[in-house]
C-alpha cells in the first residue's frame, strides 16, 4: 500500500519544523527524565514494584525472578542477578534511551523545547513500564509460554521480539545518521536526501521506531501485544507524523518533494506500506 494523498490540514506536533537551534534545556531535560526510565523499570522487574502494582489492580504475578539469574560474563550485567528475560527487557529500556539521548544530542537540528522532552519521556515510560507489568502479569507473560526457541532457553516471543528490536533500532538510528551525513555535506543545502535508506522508504526512521516498539512489547507480552502496539504506532505515524512532515516538506522542497514521493513508493516500511 502506498500514500498517494495531498496533506490537507494541520496536524500536532511536538515540536516546531524548520527552527534550527540546540535547545539546552530541553535536550538536558530529556536526557534526565529518560535516564530514569531504566532504574523505574529494574525497580518494577526485580524489586517487588512490578508485583505489587498489580496486587493493587487484582492481578496476580509471576515470581517477580523466576528463572536463574543469567550469566553473561559481563560483571555489570551479572551482579543485577536478572534472569536472562528480565534482563532482555532491562536492556531494551537502556537501549531506547541510549539511542534517543544520541539522536537529540548528536544528530537533531531542530528545536526541542523542555515542553517537547517532557511529553516524549513520559510517553516511552509510560509504555516501557506498561510493557514491563505485561511481563510480570501472569495472563500476559510470555514466561508463560508453552515453547522456547531451540538452543537458547527463552520463548519464541522473546527472540523474535529481541530481533525485531535490534531491526528496528538499526533502521531508526541508521537512517537518522545517514540524513545528517547528507545534510551537512554543503552542495546538498536545501535539498531531500533520496539515498541510503531513504531510497527504501519516506520515513524510513518512522518505520524502524514502530518495528522495535512493536519487538519490545512482544519480548514482554507475546505476538498479540507486539502486534497491537506495532498496529498503534503505525496508525500514529500514518494519520499524524507523517500527515505533518508531508506537509511541511512539501511547502519547504516543493517540487522536489513532489518528485521524492512519487519515486520512493513506501511510507514507513519497505514492502509493507
Amino acid at each position: 500500500m502506498t500514500d498517494s494523498r495531498q496533506p490537507q490540514e494541520k496536524h500536532f506536533d511536538l515540536i516546531e519544523r524548520g527552527l534550527k537551534r540546540r535547545n539546552v534545556p530541553g535536550i538536558l531535560a530529556f536526557v534526565g527524565l529518560r535516564g530514569l526510565d531504566p532504574l523505574l523499570q529494574y525497580k518494577i522487574l526485580a524489586d517487588g514494584w512490578g508485583a505489587s502494582i498489580l496486587a493493587k489492580v487484582g492481578l496476580r504475578s509471576i515470581s517477580p525472578l523466576a528463572g536463574v539469574a543469567s550469566s553473561t560474563s559481563l560483571s555489570l550485567l551479572d551482579n543485577l542477578n536478572l534472569p536472562l528475560p528480565h534482563l532482555i527487557l532491562l536492556v531494551m529500556s537502556v537501549g531506547s534511551f541510549a539511542k534517543q539521548s544520541y539522536w537529540l544530542v548528536g544528530l537533531c537540528a531542530e528545536d526541542f523545547p523542555p515542553s517537547a522532552a517532557v511529553a516524549v519521556s513520559i510517553y516511552n515510560t509510560l509504555v516501557n513500564s506498561t510493557n514491563s507489568l505485561l511481563f510480570l502479569a501472569a495472563s500476559t507473560s510470555v514466561l508463560t509460554a508453552p515453547r522456547e526457541f531451540p538452543g537458547t532457553g527463552l520463548p519464541y516471543q522473546v527472540v523474535l521480539g529481541s530481533a525485531l528490536f535490534g531491526v528496528g533500532m538499526f533502521l531508526e538510528i541508521a537512517s537518522e545518521w545517514q540524513r545528517k551525513q547528507f545534510k551537512d555535506k554543503p552542495e546538498n543545502k536545501g535539498k531531500v536526501i533520496q539515498e541510503g535508506l531513504w531510497g527504501w522508504a519516506r520515513h524510513i526512521n518512522y518505520g524502524g521506531y514502530a518495528l522495535w516498539r512493536a519487538g519490545y512489547c512482544m519480548a514482554a507480552s507475546g505476538f498479540i501485544g507486539g502486534t497491537i502496539m506495532g498496529a498503534w504506532q503505525a496508525f500514529d505515524f500514518i494519520t499524524r507524523g507523517v500527515p505533518t512532515l508531508n506537509a511541511y516538506c512539501q511547502k519547504r522542497y516543493g517540487e522536489q518533494w513532489t518528485r521524492f514521493r512519487r519515486d520512493v513508493k513506501w511510507v514507513l516500511i519497505p514492502g509493507v506500506y
